[in-house]
């Protein structure tokens, strides 16, 4: 349930529609759900505008499939991240609709359509191999109801690509950065934009790239102002990110 639900639900209580008891019965459901092993967030569309995502990883493909089914009986959208495809098997068992997002690693069942949201998102990356975590944060702000253009390989090796794409960039209400290496790619386009930069560090690279850790210094040492970093290879929490300031600024 989401706001909008929650205004509707209130509304036919007050239109006689729906009792005092019924309604209260309805809202209590939005708790929390214990299947044992996990407790499932049912509160949190209300509460953050988003459902609760599943983690894949450290859960067996039944413990994937047991919480999807669980989110999407209560009306909740279905994000299950670094999602393997024995567990998108498991899943679909339960949900039929979910659809599997292999570059991603993402398994997705749509329940529930946020209100669209006017401005864009745009997300762009270094190079091709950053592109399964550039996937993931454009399937997160597609969720919450952004409007997402893809902009891929546009790194700083052969910066006219990136230069020429600038007006793309301009149009934007928000942009994600997705690099890997030296991850310089935020600090050039926090250069040229008046927009909000999503910097994300990824583990693309050879030795000296330490798995990302290079990349994510480098874009926290960025000069360029308005430049925020989330963590090495997280995509997720840089397309939730991106889809709050798209929302907000729209």
């Amino acid at each position: 349930m989401d706001e909008a639900a929650l205004r509707t639900l209130l509304e036919s209580v007050a239109g006689g529609g729906v009792s005092p008891d019924e309604a209260t019965l309805r809202i209590k459901r939005l708790d929390t759900e214990d299947l044992g092993f996990a407790r499932v967030d049912l509160h949190r569309t209300l509460r953050r505008g988003f459902p609760e995502v599943i983690y894949s990883p450290g859960k067996t493909p039944e413990e994937v499939g047991i919480i999807g089914e669980r989110l999407a009986a209560a009306g909740q959208s279905v994000l299950a991240t670094r999602c393997s495809r024995e567990a998108y098997e498991e899943l679909r068992k339960r949900v039929p609709d979910a659809v599997y997002h292999e570059r991603a690693r993402c398994a997705v069942a749509v329940r529930h359509t946020p209100s669209p949201v006017p401005g864009t998102v745009v997300v762009a990356t270094g190079g091709t191999s950053d592109i399964p975590v550039a996937e993931e944060a454009a399937l997160t702000a597609e969720l919450a109801g952004s409007p997402v253009e893809r902009l891929w390989d546009v790194g700083v090796a052969g910066i006219h690509r990136l230069l020429a794409n600038r007006e793309r960039l301009l149009a934007a209400n928000v942009v994600v950065a997705v690099a890997g290496m030296e991850g310089a790619l935020p600090s050039v386009i926090g250069g040229l934009v008046d927009r909000p930069v999503i910097a994300v560090p990824t583990s693309v690279g050879y030795g000296a790239a330490f798995g990302g850790l290079a990349a994510l210094l480098g874009m926290l040492n960025s000069c360029s102002p308005g430049v925020t970093v989330v963590n090495i290879d997280n995509g997720f929490g840089a397309g939730y990110l991106a889809g709050m300031i798209n929302r907000m600024s729209s």
